[in-house]
């Protein structure tokens, strides 16, 4: 415990052990060398006393002095304990509600600078506590945070199964500054806790009830919270609203019956979702909006309704400001229900830009993957031959091994190989959700076949056709063949009466527009990147104000300067070096 009498100078130990009670008074006339002269003798008569401190890390053999009232000068650290290797120990429990309430500070400057950003980072901070979350630990911070009377804090307590816990507990880091810095004054009125403060922790209940896999008891919290969002109406609130209703919709999707059963709670969470959703587009809350569309697409495409995920995607905008992560599940969503509606090409220019956008980070790899797989299935149903790079990441190479076989038999239009491929990795297939897609290939490993025999043969019969494609009959070949001369695929002529196909000379590729189109493409993708680019720059609030101000200002003063020299009050000599700048 420190002093009640001030200290005067010299009564606080120093590093040699050595404490006196009488001033030392600082003369000019010291020692050279202790003044920092360099190359300075003493004086003659005097002697110089030199202390050799200690070595770093050895401790004092003296015992601790004692000050004037008795009290023993501590010292070792006051807070934590040491071992044996001198490391302080931090208790696991401590250090966990610490970090949590670390947040707070945060949360009150989002709402008092009206900054969201505050709140982001307040959310990026979940990633390092949600492993060490326990009832005790959250119970803990709320009965530090709040007062007994407050229904916010009986309500999480009251889901956390720890309704009995003690209120008006502070920790002892806490208890340990208000009794040495604080004077003992009436009581302290109680801090009002903000709105942020409740769904954070609300939040952080979330995340306890999905580690430890009761989604049941999550669902219902989630409700409870998503009303408690609905009635408050702040825009500081709109990142920690969007993050609620993105883990109440992962509860219903892992509670039974799962997803394609019309029974499953993905269905019921619907009409929740879209009242939020129309309560976020009045209030323009962005990121809400921009979650609750992607939850809604997402559960349009688990039970497979493909129409009702059209129609929302054709009455709904999607915020253009909206955070890139959201973009990129919006993106692969629409390219999803592009592909299943056959419309392939602007299924693969939606699935590419969500493989552009999608996050470079290893904890987002899973999500890149399923955007590639798509992607792959999409360009075979366009009849192109993806790059064989794409296989050779990193990221990509494990996962995307099922589908080098595909395009391997695509490319060389094998049958065969291709229904092996299937059989072969059709559980992998169900479960990428490609399936479905992947059969549709067939008609195209048939087409690729026709075209390498076009480009290998001047003319070639139906029936080495059907041979070769291990068709039924020659006139299944001679349909297949002539739809591929309809759809652009070959250039050739069917003779039906000789029962023969005749191909056309080939020419080069580089006289067509086929190369202009690829290089327009690459170009507008780079010019709307960089247009997305400027969008998201930030910039400070008013500062062009300020700039417009100063130059205001410097232009008032060049005119009165201007001014006065014209009338004769100053010359060049008194304006000094301001006249060389204007």
């Amino acid at each position: 415990m420190p002093s009640k009498t001030p200290h005067t100078n010299g009564t606080d130990p120093v590093e040699n052990g050595i404490n006196s009670t009488k001033d030392v008074e600082m003369k000019d006339d010291a020692p050279a060398p202790l003044k920092g002269g360099k190359g300075k003798k003493a004086k003659e008569g005097e002697e110089m006393a030199v202390v050799v401190p200690p070595p770093k890390g050895s401790k004092l053999s003296a015992t601790p002095s004692k000050d004037k009232d008795g009290d023993t000068a501590m010292d070792g650290p006051v807070e934590g304990d040491e071992g044996d290797d001198g490391a302080v120990k931090v208790d696991p429990v401590t250090k966990a509600v610490v970090d949590v309430k670390s947040n707070f500070p945060l949360l009150e400057r989002a709402v008092t600078h009206f900054d969201a950003r505050f709140s982001l980072r307040a959310l990026r901070s979940i990633s390092s506590i949600r492993n060490r979350l326990t009832p005790d630990i959250l119970a803990q911070v709320i009965t530090e945070t709040y007062q007994s009377a407050n229904p916010a804090a009986k309500s999480l307590l009251k889901s956390l199964d720890r309704e009995h816990a003690i209120f008006g507990k502070t920790s002892s880091i806490e208890m340990e500054i208000d009794t040495d810095n604080k004077p003992k004054a009436g009581k302290k009125e109680p801090k009002e806790i903000i709105p942020e403060i409740d769904v954070f922790l609300g939040i952080l209940t979330q995340i306890y009830f999905l580690e430890s896999k009761d989604y049941k008891k999550g669902s219902i919290f989630s409700a409870y919270l998503a009303d408690r969002i609905h009635s408050l109406n702040r825009r500081t609130l709109d990142s920690l609203s969007a993050r609620v209703y993105f883990y109440y919709s992962l509860f219903c999707e892992q509670i039974a019956p799962l997803a394609p059963s019309p029974s499953s709670p993905v269905v019921s969470i619907r009409p929740a979702l879209l009242t939020a959703l129309r309560t976020a587009v009045l209030r323009k809350d962005i990121d809400t909006q921009s979650t609750v569309i992607v939850l809604l697409l997402r559960s349009y495409l688990a039970t497979s309704h493909i129409a009702q995920a059209d129609l929302l995607i054709s009455h709904t905008k999607f915020p253009e400001n909206a955070s890139n992560n959201q973009v990129a599940r919006y993106l692969y969503y629409l390219g999803r229900i592009r592909a299943i509606q056959l419309r392939y090409t602007e299924a693969h220019e939606h699935l590419t830009a969500a493989t552009r956008k999608a996050p470079s980070s290893p904890s987002a790899a899973g999500f890149f993957q399923t955007a590639t797989k798509l992607l792959l299935v999409v360009e075979l149903l366009m009849g192109d031959i993806p790059e064989r790079a794409t296989f050779r990441q990193a990221s990509l190479e494990r996962a995307l091994q099922p589908y080098l076989l595909l395009v391997q038999a695509v490319r060389v239009g094998l049958l065969g190989d291709f229904e092996a491929a299937i059989k072969q990795h059709n559980d992998t297939f169900r479960r990428d959700g490609t399936y479905t897609l992947i059969l549709r290939l067939r008609q195209n490993v048939i087409k690729t076949g026709i075209r390498m025999m076009s480009l290998s043969y001047s003319r070639i019969s139906l029936r080495d056709i059907c041979i070769r494609l291990k068709l039924e009959s020659e006139e299944s070949a001679e349909y297949i063949v002539a739809k591929a001369i309809r759809d652009g695929v070959i250039e050739a002529s069917l003779d039906r009466e000789r029962g023969f196909m005749k191909s056309k000379e080939v020419g080069d590729v580089y006289a067509t527009r086929e190369p202009g189109e690829a290089f327009h493409d690459r170009i507008r993708a780079c010019l709307v990147l960089h247009d997305e680019s400027v969008k998201a720059m930030r910039f400070p609030m008013n500062q062009h104000r300020l700039e417009l101000k100063n130059a205001q200002e410097a232009r008032e003063r060049e005119r009165e300067m201007a001014k006065e020299i014209q009338d004769g009050d100053l010359d060049e000599d008194d304006l000094g070096g301001e006249f060389e700048g204007m």
